[in-house]
């Protein structure tokens, strides 16, 4: 059998079972489709899954929405700092641009491809107001180090944990640590998914509150309550500029069984990104890192890296797949490639150096749980093909 006879494997699918339909179904016949018992029932749920007492979680349409939301209501604005990697999503830095503050951007640690605290202390000014870390692929930040730094300078801490889900710290989930807010991404490739969504987390009641009123154009009142109300409740005043950030209830009645999924799909994960390891073993290229012992990675990612001695480029070997009928990606171009930051900030590669030789040599494989092991199989015999000359 030939490429051209052979099914295309895609980068990344989601897995819908009927019991996601089901709920689907169910919301639609009960006339009640955007944020309403359903949006508020995955709430719960999610607070239910961390399992921590004090937790709010505030669904919104996506983790951009909630990085929004966190840095927002603690006061980032004009004239302040926020710092981040430049090895990310532009999600993660244009928020702060959305309300004047400045982003600035740091090199990664080169075994974890996460934020490094030593380029994050070196970065700190006067203007420095918060941390964003990025839980890379799914592995943890070096969270107690980024804490650390946050306490010494009196900073905020917002995670990025758009892969993080179900991601452990110091055996605590991402979501229960000691940051101010976490945001989770269900979009269509993450480990769960609702489609497009997202989640805040936080301790901070004065948060949550600012953040639930601003998620709906300022509203004073919860816009189910006002429609469900068995009294006159038309009253209702605007008491922000706020934003469009609810999660409707179609939206998460899928997020309720696959937040139930959200263990299995992580074992899965984990087993599919195990064989890929075995598969790949001796070939020039470094794998993805693993989480420390008796810690959790997500795997949303599964992204190695070619070695110098590699006797193909990684623009090639992506091309070979694509020939072979295989998806992957590149995660991600740097921000400080992207003309916006690089001309706003006056970056250069140079500054970077961790980054930019991870981007010219990375690249994503499929991982996701609809996968098969003759799939990884398949992807690993055209990568032994290409590198062993």
């Amino acid at each position: 059998m030939n490429a051209a006879d052979t099914p295309f494997l895609p980068f990344a699918l989601p897995e819908i079972g009927e019991d996601e339909i089901a709920e689907v179904v169910d919301t639609l016949r009960s006339g009640w489709v955007t944020t309403g018992p359903k949006a508020r029932r995955f709430e719960e749920a999610f607070a239910a899954y961390l399992g921590e007492p004090g937790l709010h979680c505030i669904a919104v349409n996506s983790a951009t929405a909630g990085l929004h939301l966190a840095l927002e209501a603690l006061g980032i604005g004009p004239g302040d700092e926020v710092i981040t990697t430049t090895h990310t999503f532009t999600a993660t830095a244009e928020v702060v641009r959305y309300l004047g503050a400045d982003v600035v951007l740091v090199d990664i640690d080169p075994a974890t491809l996460n934020l490094d605290p030593a380029a994050v202390q070196a970065a700190i000014t006067p203007r420095t107001k918060a941390l964003l870390p990025v839980h890379y692929a799914g592995l943890a930040a070096d969270m107690p180090a980024l804490t650390a730094i946050a306490r010494r300078h009196g900073l905020k801490i917002v995670e990025d944990a758009a892969h993080a889900l179900p991601t452990t710290s110091g055996g605590r989930l991402v979501g229960t640590l000691d940051s101010d807010a976490t945001v989770f991404s269900f979009y269509a490739n993450k480990t769960i998914t609702t489609g497009e969504g997202g989640m805040l987390v936080t301790r901070d009641e004065a948060l949550a509150k600012r953040a639930r009123v601003m998620r709906l154009h300022g509203i004073d009142r919860d816009a189910f309550d006002r429609f469900t109300a068995k009294r006159p409740s038309w009253h209702y005043e605007i008491v922000a500029p706020g934003f469009k950030y609810n999660l409707t209830d179609i939206a998460a009645a899928l997020g309720l069984h696959q937040l139930k999924r959200a263990d299995a799909f992580q074992q899965r994960r984990q087993a599919l990104a195990a064989r890929y390891d075995a598969a790949l073993e001796g070939l020039p290229v470094i794998l993805p890192p693993r989480a420390p012992a008796g810690e959790r990675h997500a795997w949303h990612l599964y992204a190695l890296r070619l070695r110098e001695e590699a006797p193909i480029g990684r623009d090639a070997l992506i091309e070979r797949l694509y020939a072979a009928g295989i998806g992957c990606s590149v995660h991600y171009i740097p921000l400080h490639l992207h003309p916006y930051w690089r001309e706003r900030y006056g970056l250069r590669p140079e500054q970077f150096p961790h980054s930019q030789h991870a981007f010219e040599t990375l690249l994503s494989l499929p991982l996701y749980t609809r996968m098969r092991e003759v799939d990884v199989d398949r992807v690993a015999a055209v990568l032994r093909k290409a590198l062993q000359g």
